[in-house]
C-alpha cells in the first residue's frame, strides 16, 4: 500500500485501522471498544483492553530469545560496557519492582526518577510498568528549583536516584541538589532509593535514604508478577515547559502508546527483532521514552543505552558504537551533528557503518546544509522527523516500512498515519494553501499514544491545546509551517514563549522568573534566538532596580556573571541564556504586553515589523544599542 493510501484509511477508518495495529502487542485481556471519543478532546483507546508495557518490552520475548542482548551499556565517561540479555533485564527489572513493593508503592503511586543515563534507570522504569505504578523522569542536568517544582506537582511516594552523573569528564554531583529539592518541595517523599556509583560523597538521611545495591543483593531472585492494567490507566508522566511558569505534567496511557511505539518501530523505524536500535538521547526526554527506554524492546530489539558525548574519547564514538555493535537503525539530534560538523569528517568514514540502514533526526528542524553534510559523509539514508513530548512519536516523517518514500532536505516529511495535519491561519482558523505559511495544527482525535491530559489539569489540557485557533477545537502544535506542492512540510519555527535549545524545550517565562529573582533585577524579557549549533538560545533583556552602581562596564559583567549563576541554581545549566543585557525599559505595547518578537527579530538582526502599538520606541533603540555593544 502506497503512504497516501494508508494515512487516509487511518484518518477515514481510524476503529479499524488501529484494531489491526493492536495486532502487534499482547493483549492479556482483549478491549471492548477501539476508540471512545465521547468527551472531546479527551480520547479513550483500546477501552477495555488489559496489557502492560513492561510484559510487551521484556517478557514476551523470553521464549524466543531470553538470551539475546536487550539493553547494552556504553559510558564513555566512567569507561564500563554491560550487556544485559533479555533474561538478565527481566531479574534485574523483577528485583527492583520488589524493593518499590517492599517500600510500599504500588499501582497509581507516582515515583519519580532523578538519574543519569545508567541501566538502574531503565530498571525502575520498567519495575513502575510491571507494578503499575506511574513513573516520572526528571532530566539529570535540572536544578533543585526545577526539581522541586516537579515533586510538588507528581507528589511521588518514592524518588529514585544516583550520586552522581558525568558529562565530558566532569562529574556532575546530583545528591545535594536533591536534598536541596525535596527541601523546597511541600510534598515530602516518603522513601529515596540512591544508586551509588562511587562518583561523587552523598549525605544519607537516615531512615529516609535506602542503598540500591543491599536492597538488590537481598532480592536478587526476586519474581514480581506483571499487574495487568487497563488500556486507559497512566503509564508516565513527563514535564514539558510552557508559557507560563509552571511546566505540564504530559499524561501518557499504556495500551495506546504500547500500539502506537509497536506500530512506529514496524512503518517509520523499520526495526526488526535481534536488531541493535541506538538513540544518543536522554531518558529525561520523551525520545528517550519512547525510542531508547520501550520503543526497541517492544519490537524485540536490543537499545543501547549511552553516557557520554558525541565527541569523547574523539569525534567518532558514534560510529564507533554502530560497528562494534551493527547498528541497525539509529536516532540522534540536529545539534549533534553540528558539533560533529567541526570535527575532522575523517571520523565519519573510519567506521564500518554499513548495518545501519538509516539515521533519523529529530528535536529542532534540521537545516539544509547539515542534512547534506552528515548524508554525503556516512553515505546512509539521513530521515528527518518532527513531534513532540506531547505526541510521544512522529507527527511527520516517511514510512519506509509502509512505501519507499523520498526525502526532501529541510523537510521532515509528511503526516504520519493517524494524524489529521492541517495548516491554519492564525486568525481566521481557516486552512491556508501550499506554499503559504500557517499553524500546523492536529484535527482530533489525537491517535494512540499522544497525551490523555495534564496531569492534574484537564481544564489546562484543553486551554492550552486546544482553545489557541479561533473557532475550531484543533491541537495546536505552536509551530509555524509550511507545505509544498508534493506535500511536503516544512517547520518554520515557534508562534509561542517556548525555545528550543538543542531539542530541548524551555519556557522563556521559567527563565524570566528565576532572573528576575536576583535581588537588583526588576523584570526581564527573554526570547529564543536562532543559532547556527543549537538551533535557539536563550538571550535576556533586564531592566534594573538601580541601575547606578553597575555604570561601569566592568560590574556590569560581574552582574551578567551572577544572574546566570541564579539561573544554573534555580533552572540548571541547561536553562542559563547566552547573554543577559541590562537595559533601563522594555519594548512594551500600551496595554503593557512586552513585545518579544520584536525583540526577537532584532537579535536576530531582522526588521521588527509592525510597530504602531508600541509605547515607548526608544526601548528598542536601547534593544539595538545592548545587541551593537
Amino acid at each position: 500500500m502506497d503512504l497516501q493510501s494508508f494515512h487516509r484509511e487511518s484518518i477515514e477508518d481510524r476503529e479499524g485501522f488501529w484494531a489491526e495495529q493492536a495486532n502487534l502487542i499482547h493483549w492479556h485481556k482483549p478491549f471492548e471498544r477501539v476508540l471512545d471519543y465521547s468527551n472531546p478532546p479527551f480520547t479513550r483507546w483500546f477501552v477495555g483492553g488489559e496489557t502492560n508495557l513492561c510484559y510487551n518490552a521484556i517478557d514476551r520475548h523470553l521464549a524466543s530469545q531470553a538470551d539475546k542482548p536487550a539493553l547494552i551499556y556504553v559510558s564513555t565517561e566512567t569507561g564500563e560496557e554491560r550487556t544485559y540479555s533479555f533474561a538478565q533485564l527481566h531479574q534485574e527489572v523483577m528485583s527492583m519492582a520488589a524493593i518499590m513493593l517492599e517500600q510500599g508503592v504500588g499501582r497509581g503511586d507516582r515515583v519519580l526518577l532523578y538519574m543519569p543515563m545508567i541501566p538502574e534507570a531503565v530498571f525502575a522504569m520498567y519495575a513502575c510498568a510491571r507494578i503499575g505504578a506511574i513513573h516520572s523522569v526528571v532530566f539529570g542536568g535540572f536544578a533543585s528549583h526545577s526539581l522541586a517544582s516537579r515533586i510538588d506537582d507528581a507528589t511521588p511516594r518514592m524518588i529514585v536516584s544516583a550520586d552522581a552523573g558525568s558529562r565530558a569528564g566532569k562529574v556532575v554531583p546530583y545528591k545535594h541538589l536533591l536534598d536541596e529539592a525535596i527541601e523546597l518541595a511541600g510534598n515530602k517523599p516518603q522513601k529515596v532509593l540512591m544508586v551509588d556509583r562511587g562518583l561523587a560523597p552523598m549525605r544519607r538521611i537516615h531512615g529516609r535514604d535506602l542503598d540500591y545495591a543491599q536492597l538488590r543483593d537481598r532480592h536478587r531472585q526476586a519474581q514480581v508478577p506483571v499487574t495487568w492494567l487497563e488500556s486507559n490507566e497512566i503509564s508516565y508522566t513527563l514535564y514539558t515547559s510552557g508559557t507560563t511558569g509552571k511546566p505540564k505534567g504530559v499524561q501518557r496511557d499504556v495500551g495506546g502508546y504500547a500500539v502506537a511505539l509497536a506500530a512506529s518501530m514496524k512503518h517509520i523505524y523499520c526495526g526488526n527483532p535481534g536488531e541493535t536500535y541506538f538513540s544518543s538521547s536522554d531518558i529525561g526526554w520523551v525520545v528517550g521514552h519512547s525510542y531508547i527506554v520501550y520503543g526497541p524492546l517492544l519490537a524485540g530489539m536490543a537499545t543501547i543505552v549511552y553516557e557520554g558525548t558525541p565527541v569523547r574519547p574523539d569525534a567518532g564514538i558514534l560510529w564507533k558504537l554502530v560497528e562494534q555493535y551493527k547498528v541497525t537503525v539509529m536516532f540522534s539530534a540536529p545539534t549533534a551533528i553540528r558539533v560533529l560538523k567541526k570535527q575532522d569528517p575523517a571520523y565519519l568514514s573510519a567506521h564500518d557503518t554499513s548495518s545501519l540502514r538509516a539515521l533519523f533526526l529529530a528535536g529542532e528542524p534540521l537545516d539544509e546544509p547539515t542534512a547534506r553534510w552528515i548524508s554525503e559523509g556516512l553515505g546512509r539514508p539521513i530521515i528527518d522527523n518532527y513531534w513532540q513530548t506531547e505526541t510521544g512519536w512522529p507527527i511527520l516523517t516517511v514510512a519506509h516500512g509502509v512505501e519507499k518514500t523520498p526525502t526532501r532536505l529541510g523537510s521532515p516529511g509528511m503526516p504520519m498515519y493517524g494524524y489529521d495535519v492541517r495548516l491554519l491561519h492564525e486568525q481566521t482558523g481557516e486552512e491556508v494553501g501550499a506554499n503559504e505559511k500557517g499553524v500546523v495544527a492536529i484535527v482530533p482525535p489525537l491517535p494512540p499514544g499522544c497525551m490523555q491530559t495534564v496531569w492534574g489539569d484537564d481544564k489546562r489540557f484543553v486551554d492550552t491545546y486546544f482553545s489557541s485557533i479561533p473557532g475550531r477545537m484543533v491541537y495546536s502544535t505552536f509551530d509555524w509551517g509550511v507545505r509544498d506542492d508534493d506535500g511536503y512540510y516544512f517547520i518554520l519555527g515557534r508562534t509561542d514563549d517556548v525555545i528550543n535549545v538543542a531539542g530541548h524545550r524551555l519556557g522563556t517565562r521559567e527563565i524570566e522568573e528565576s532572573i528576575s529573582s536576583h535581588a537588583a533585577v526588576a523584570e526581564c524579557a527573554v526570547v529564543g534566538v536562532a543559532d547556527q549549533l543549537k538551533g535557539q538560545v536563550a538571550v535576556a533583556f533586564a531592566v534594573l532596580k538601580d541601575p547606578a552602581p553597575y555604570e561601569a562596564s566592568q560590574t556590569r559583567l560581574a552582574l551578567e556573571g551572577e544572574v546566570m549563576k541564579v539561573v544554573d541554581q534555580q533552572l540548571g545549566a541547561i536553562a542559563r541564556p547566552a547573554r543577559v543585557h541590562f537595559v533601563t525599559l522594555l519594548p512594551k505595547t500600551r496595554s503593557g504586553k512586552v513585545l518579544r518578537r520584536a525583540i526577537q527579530a532584532l537579535c536576530e538582526r531582522r526588521d521588527p515589523g509592525d510597530l504602531t502599538t508600541i509605547e515607548d520606541p526608544s526601548a528598542l533603540e536601547q534593544v539595538r544599542a545592548a545587541l551593537a555593544g
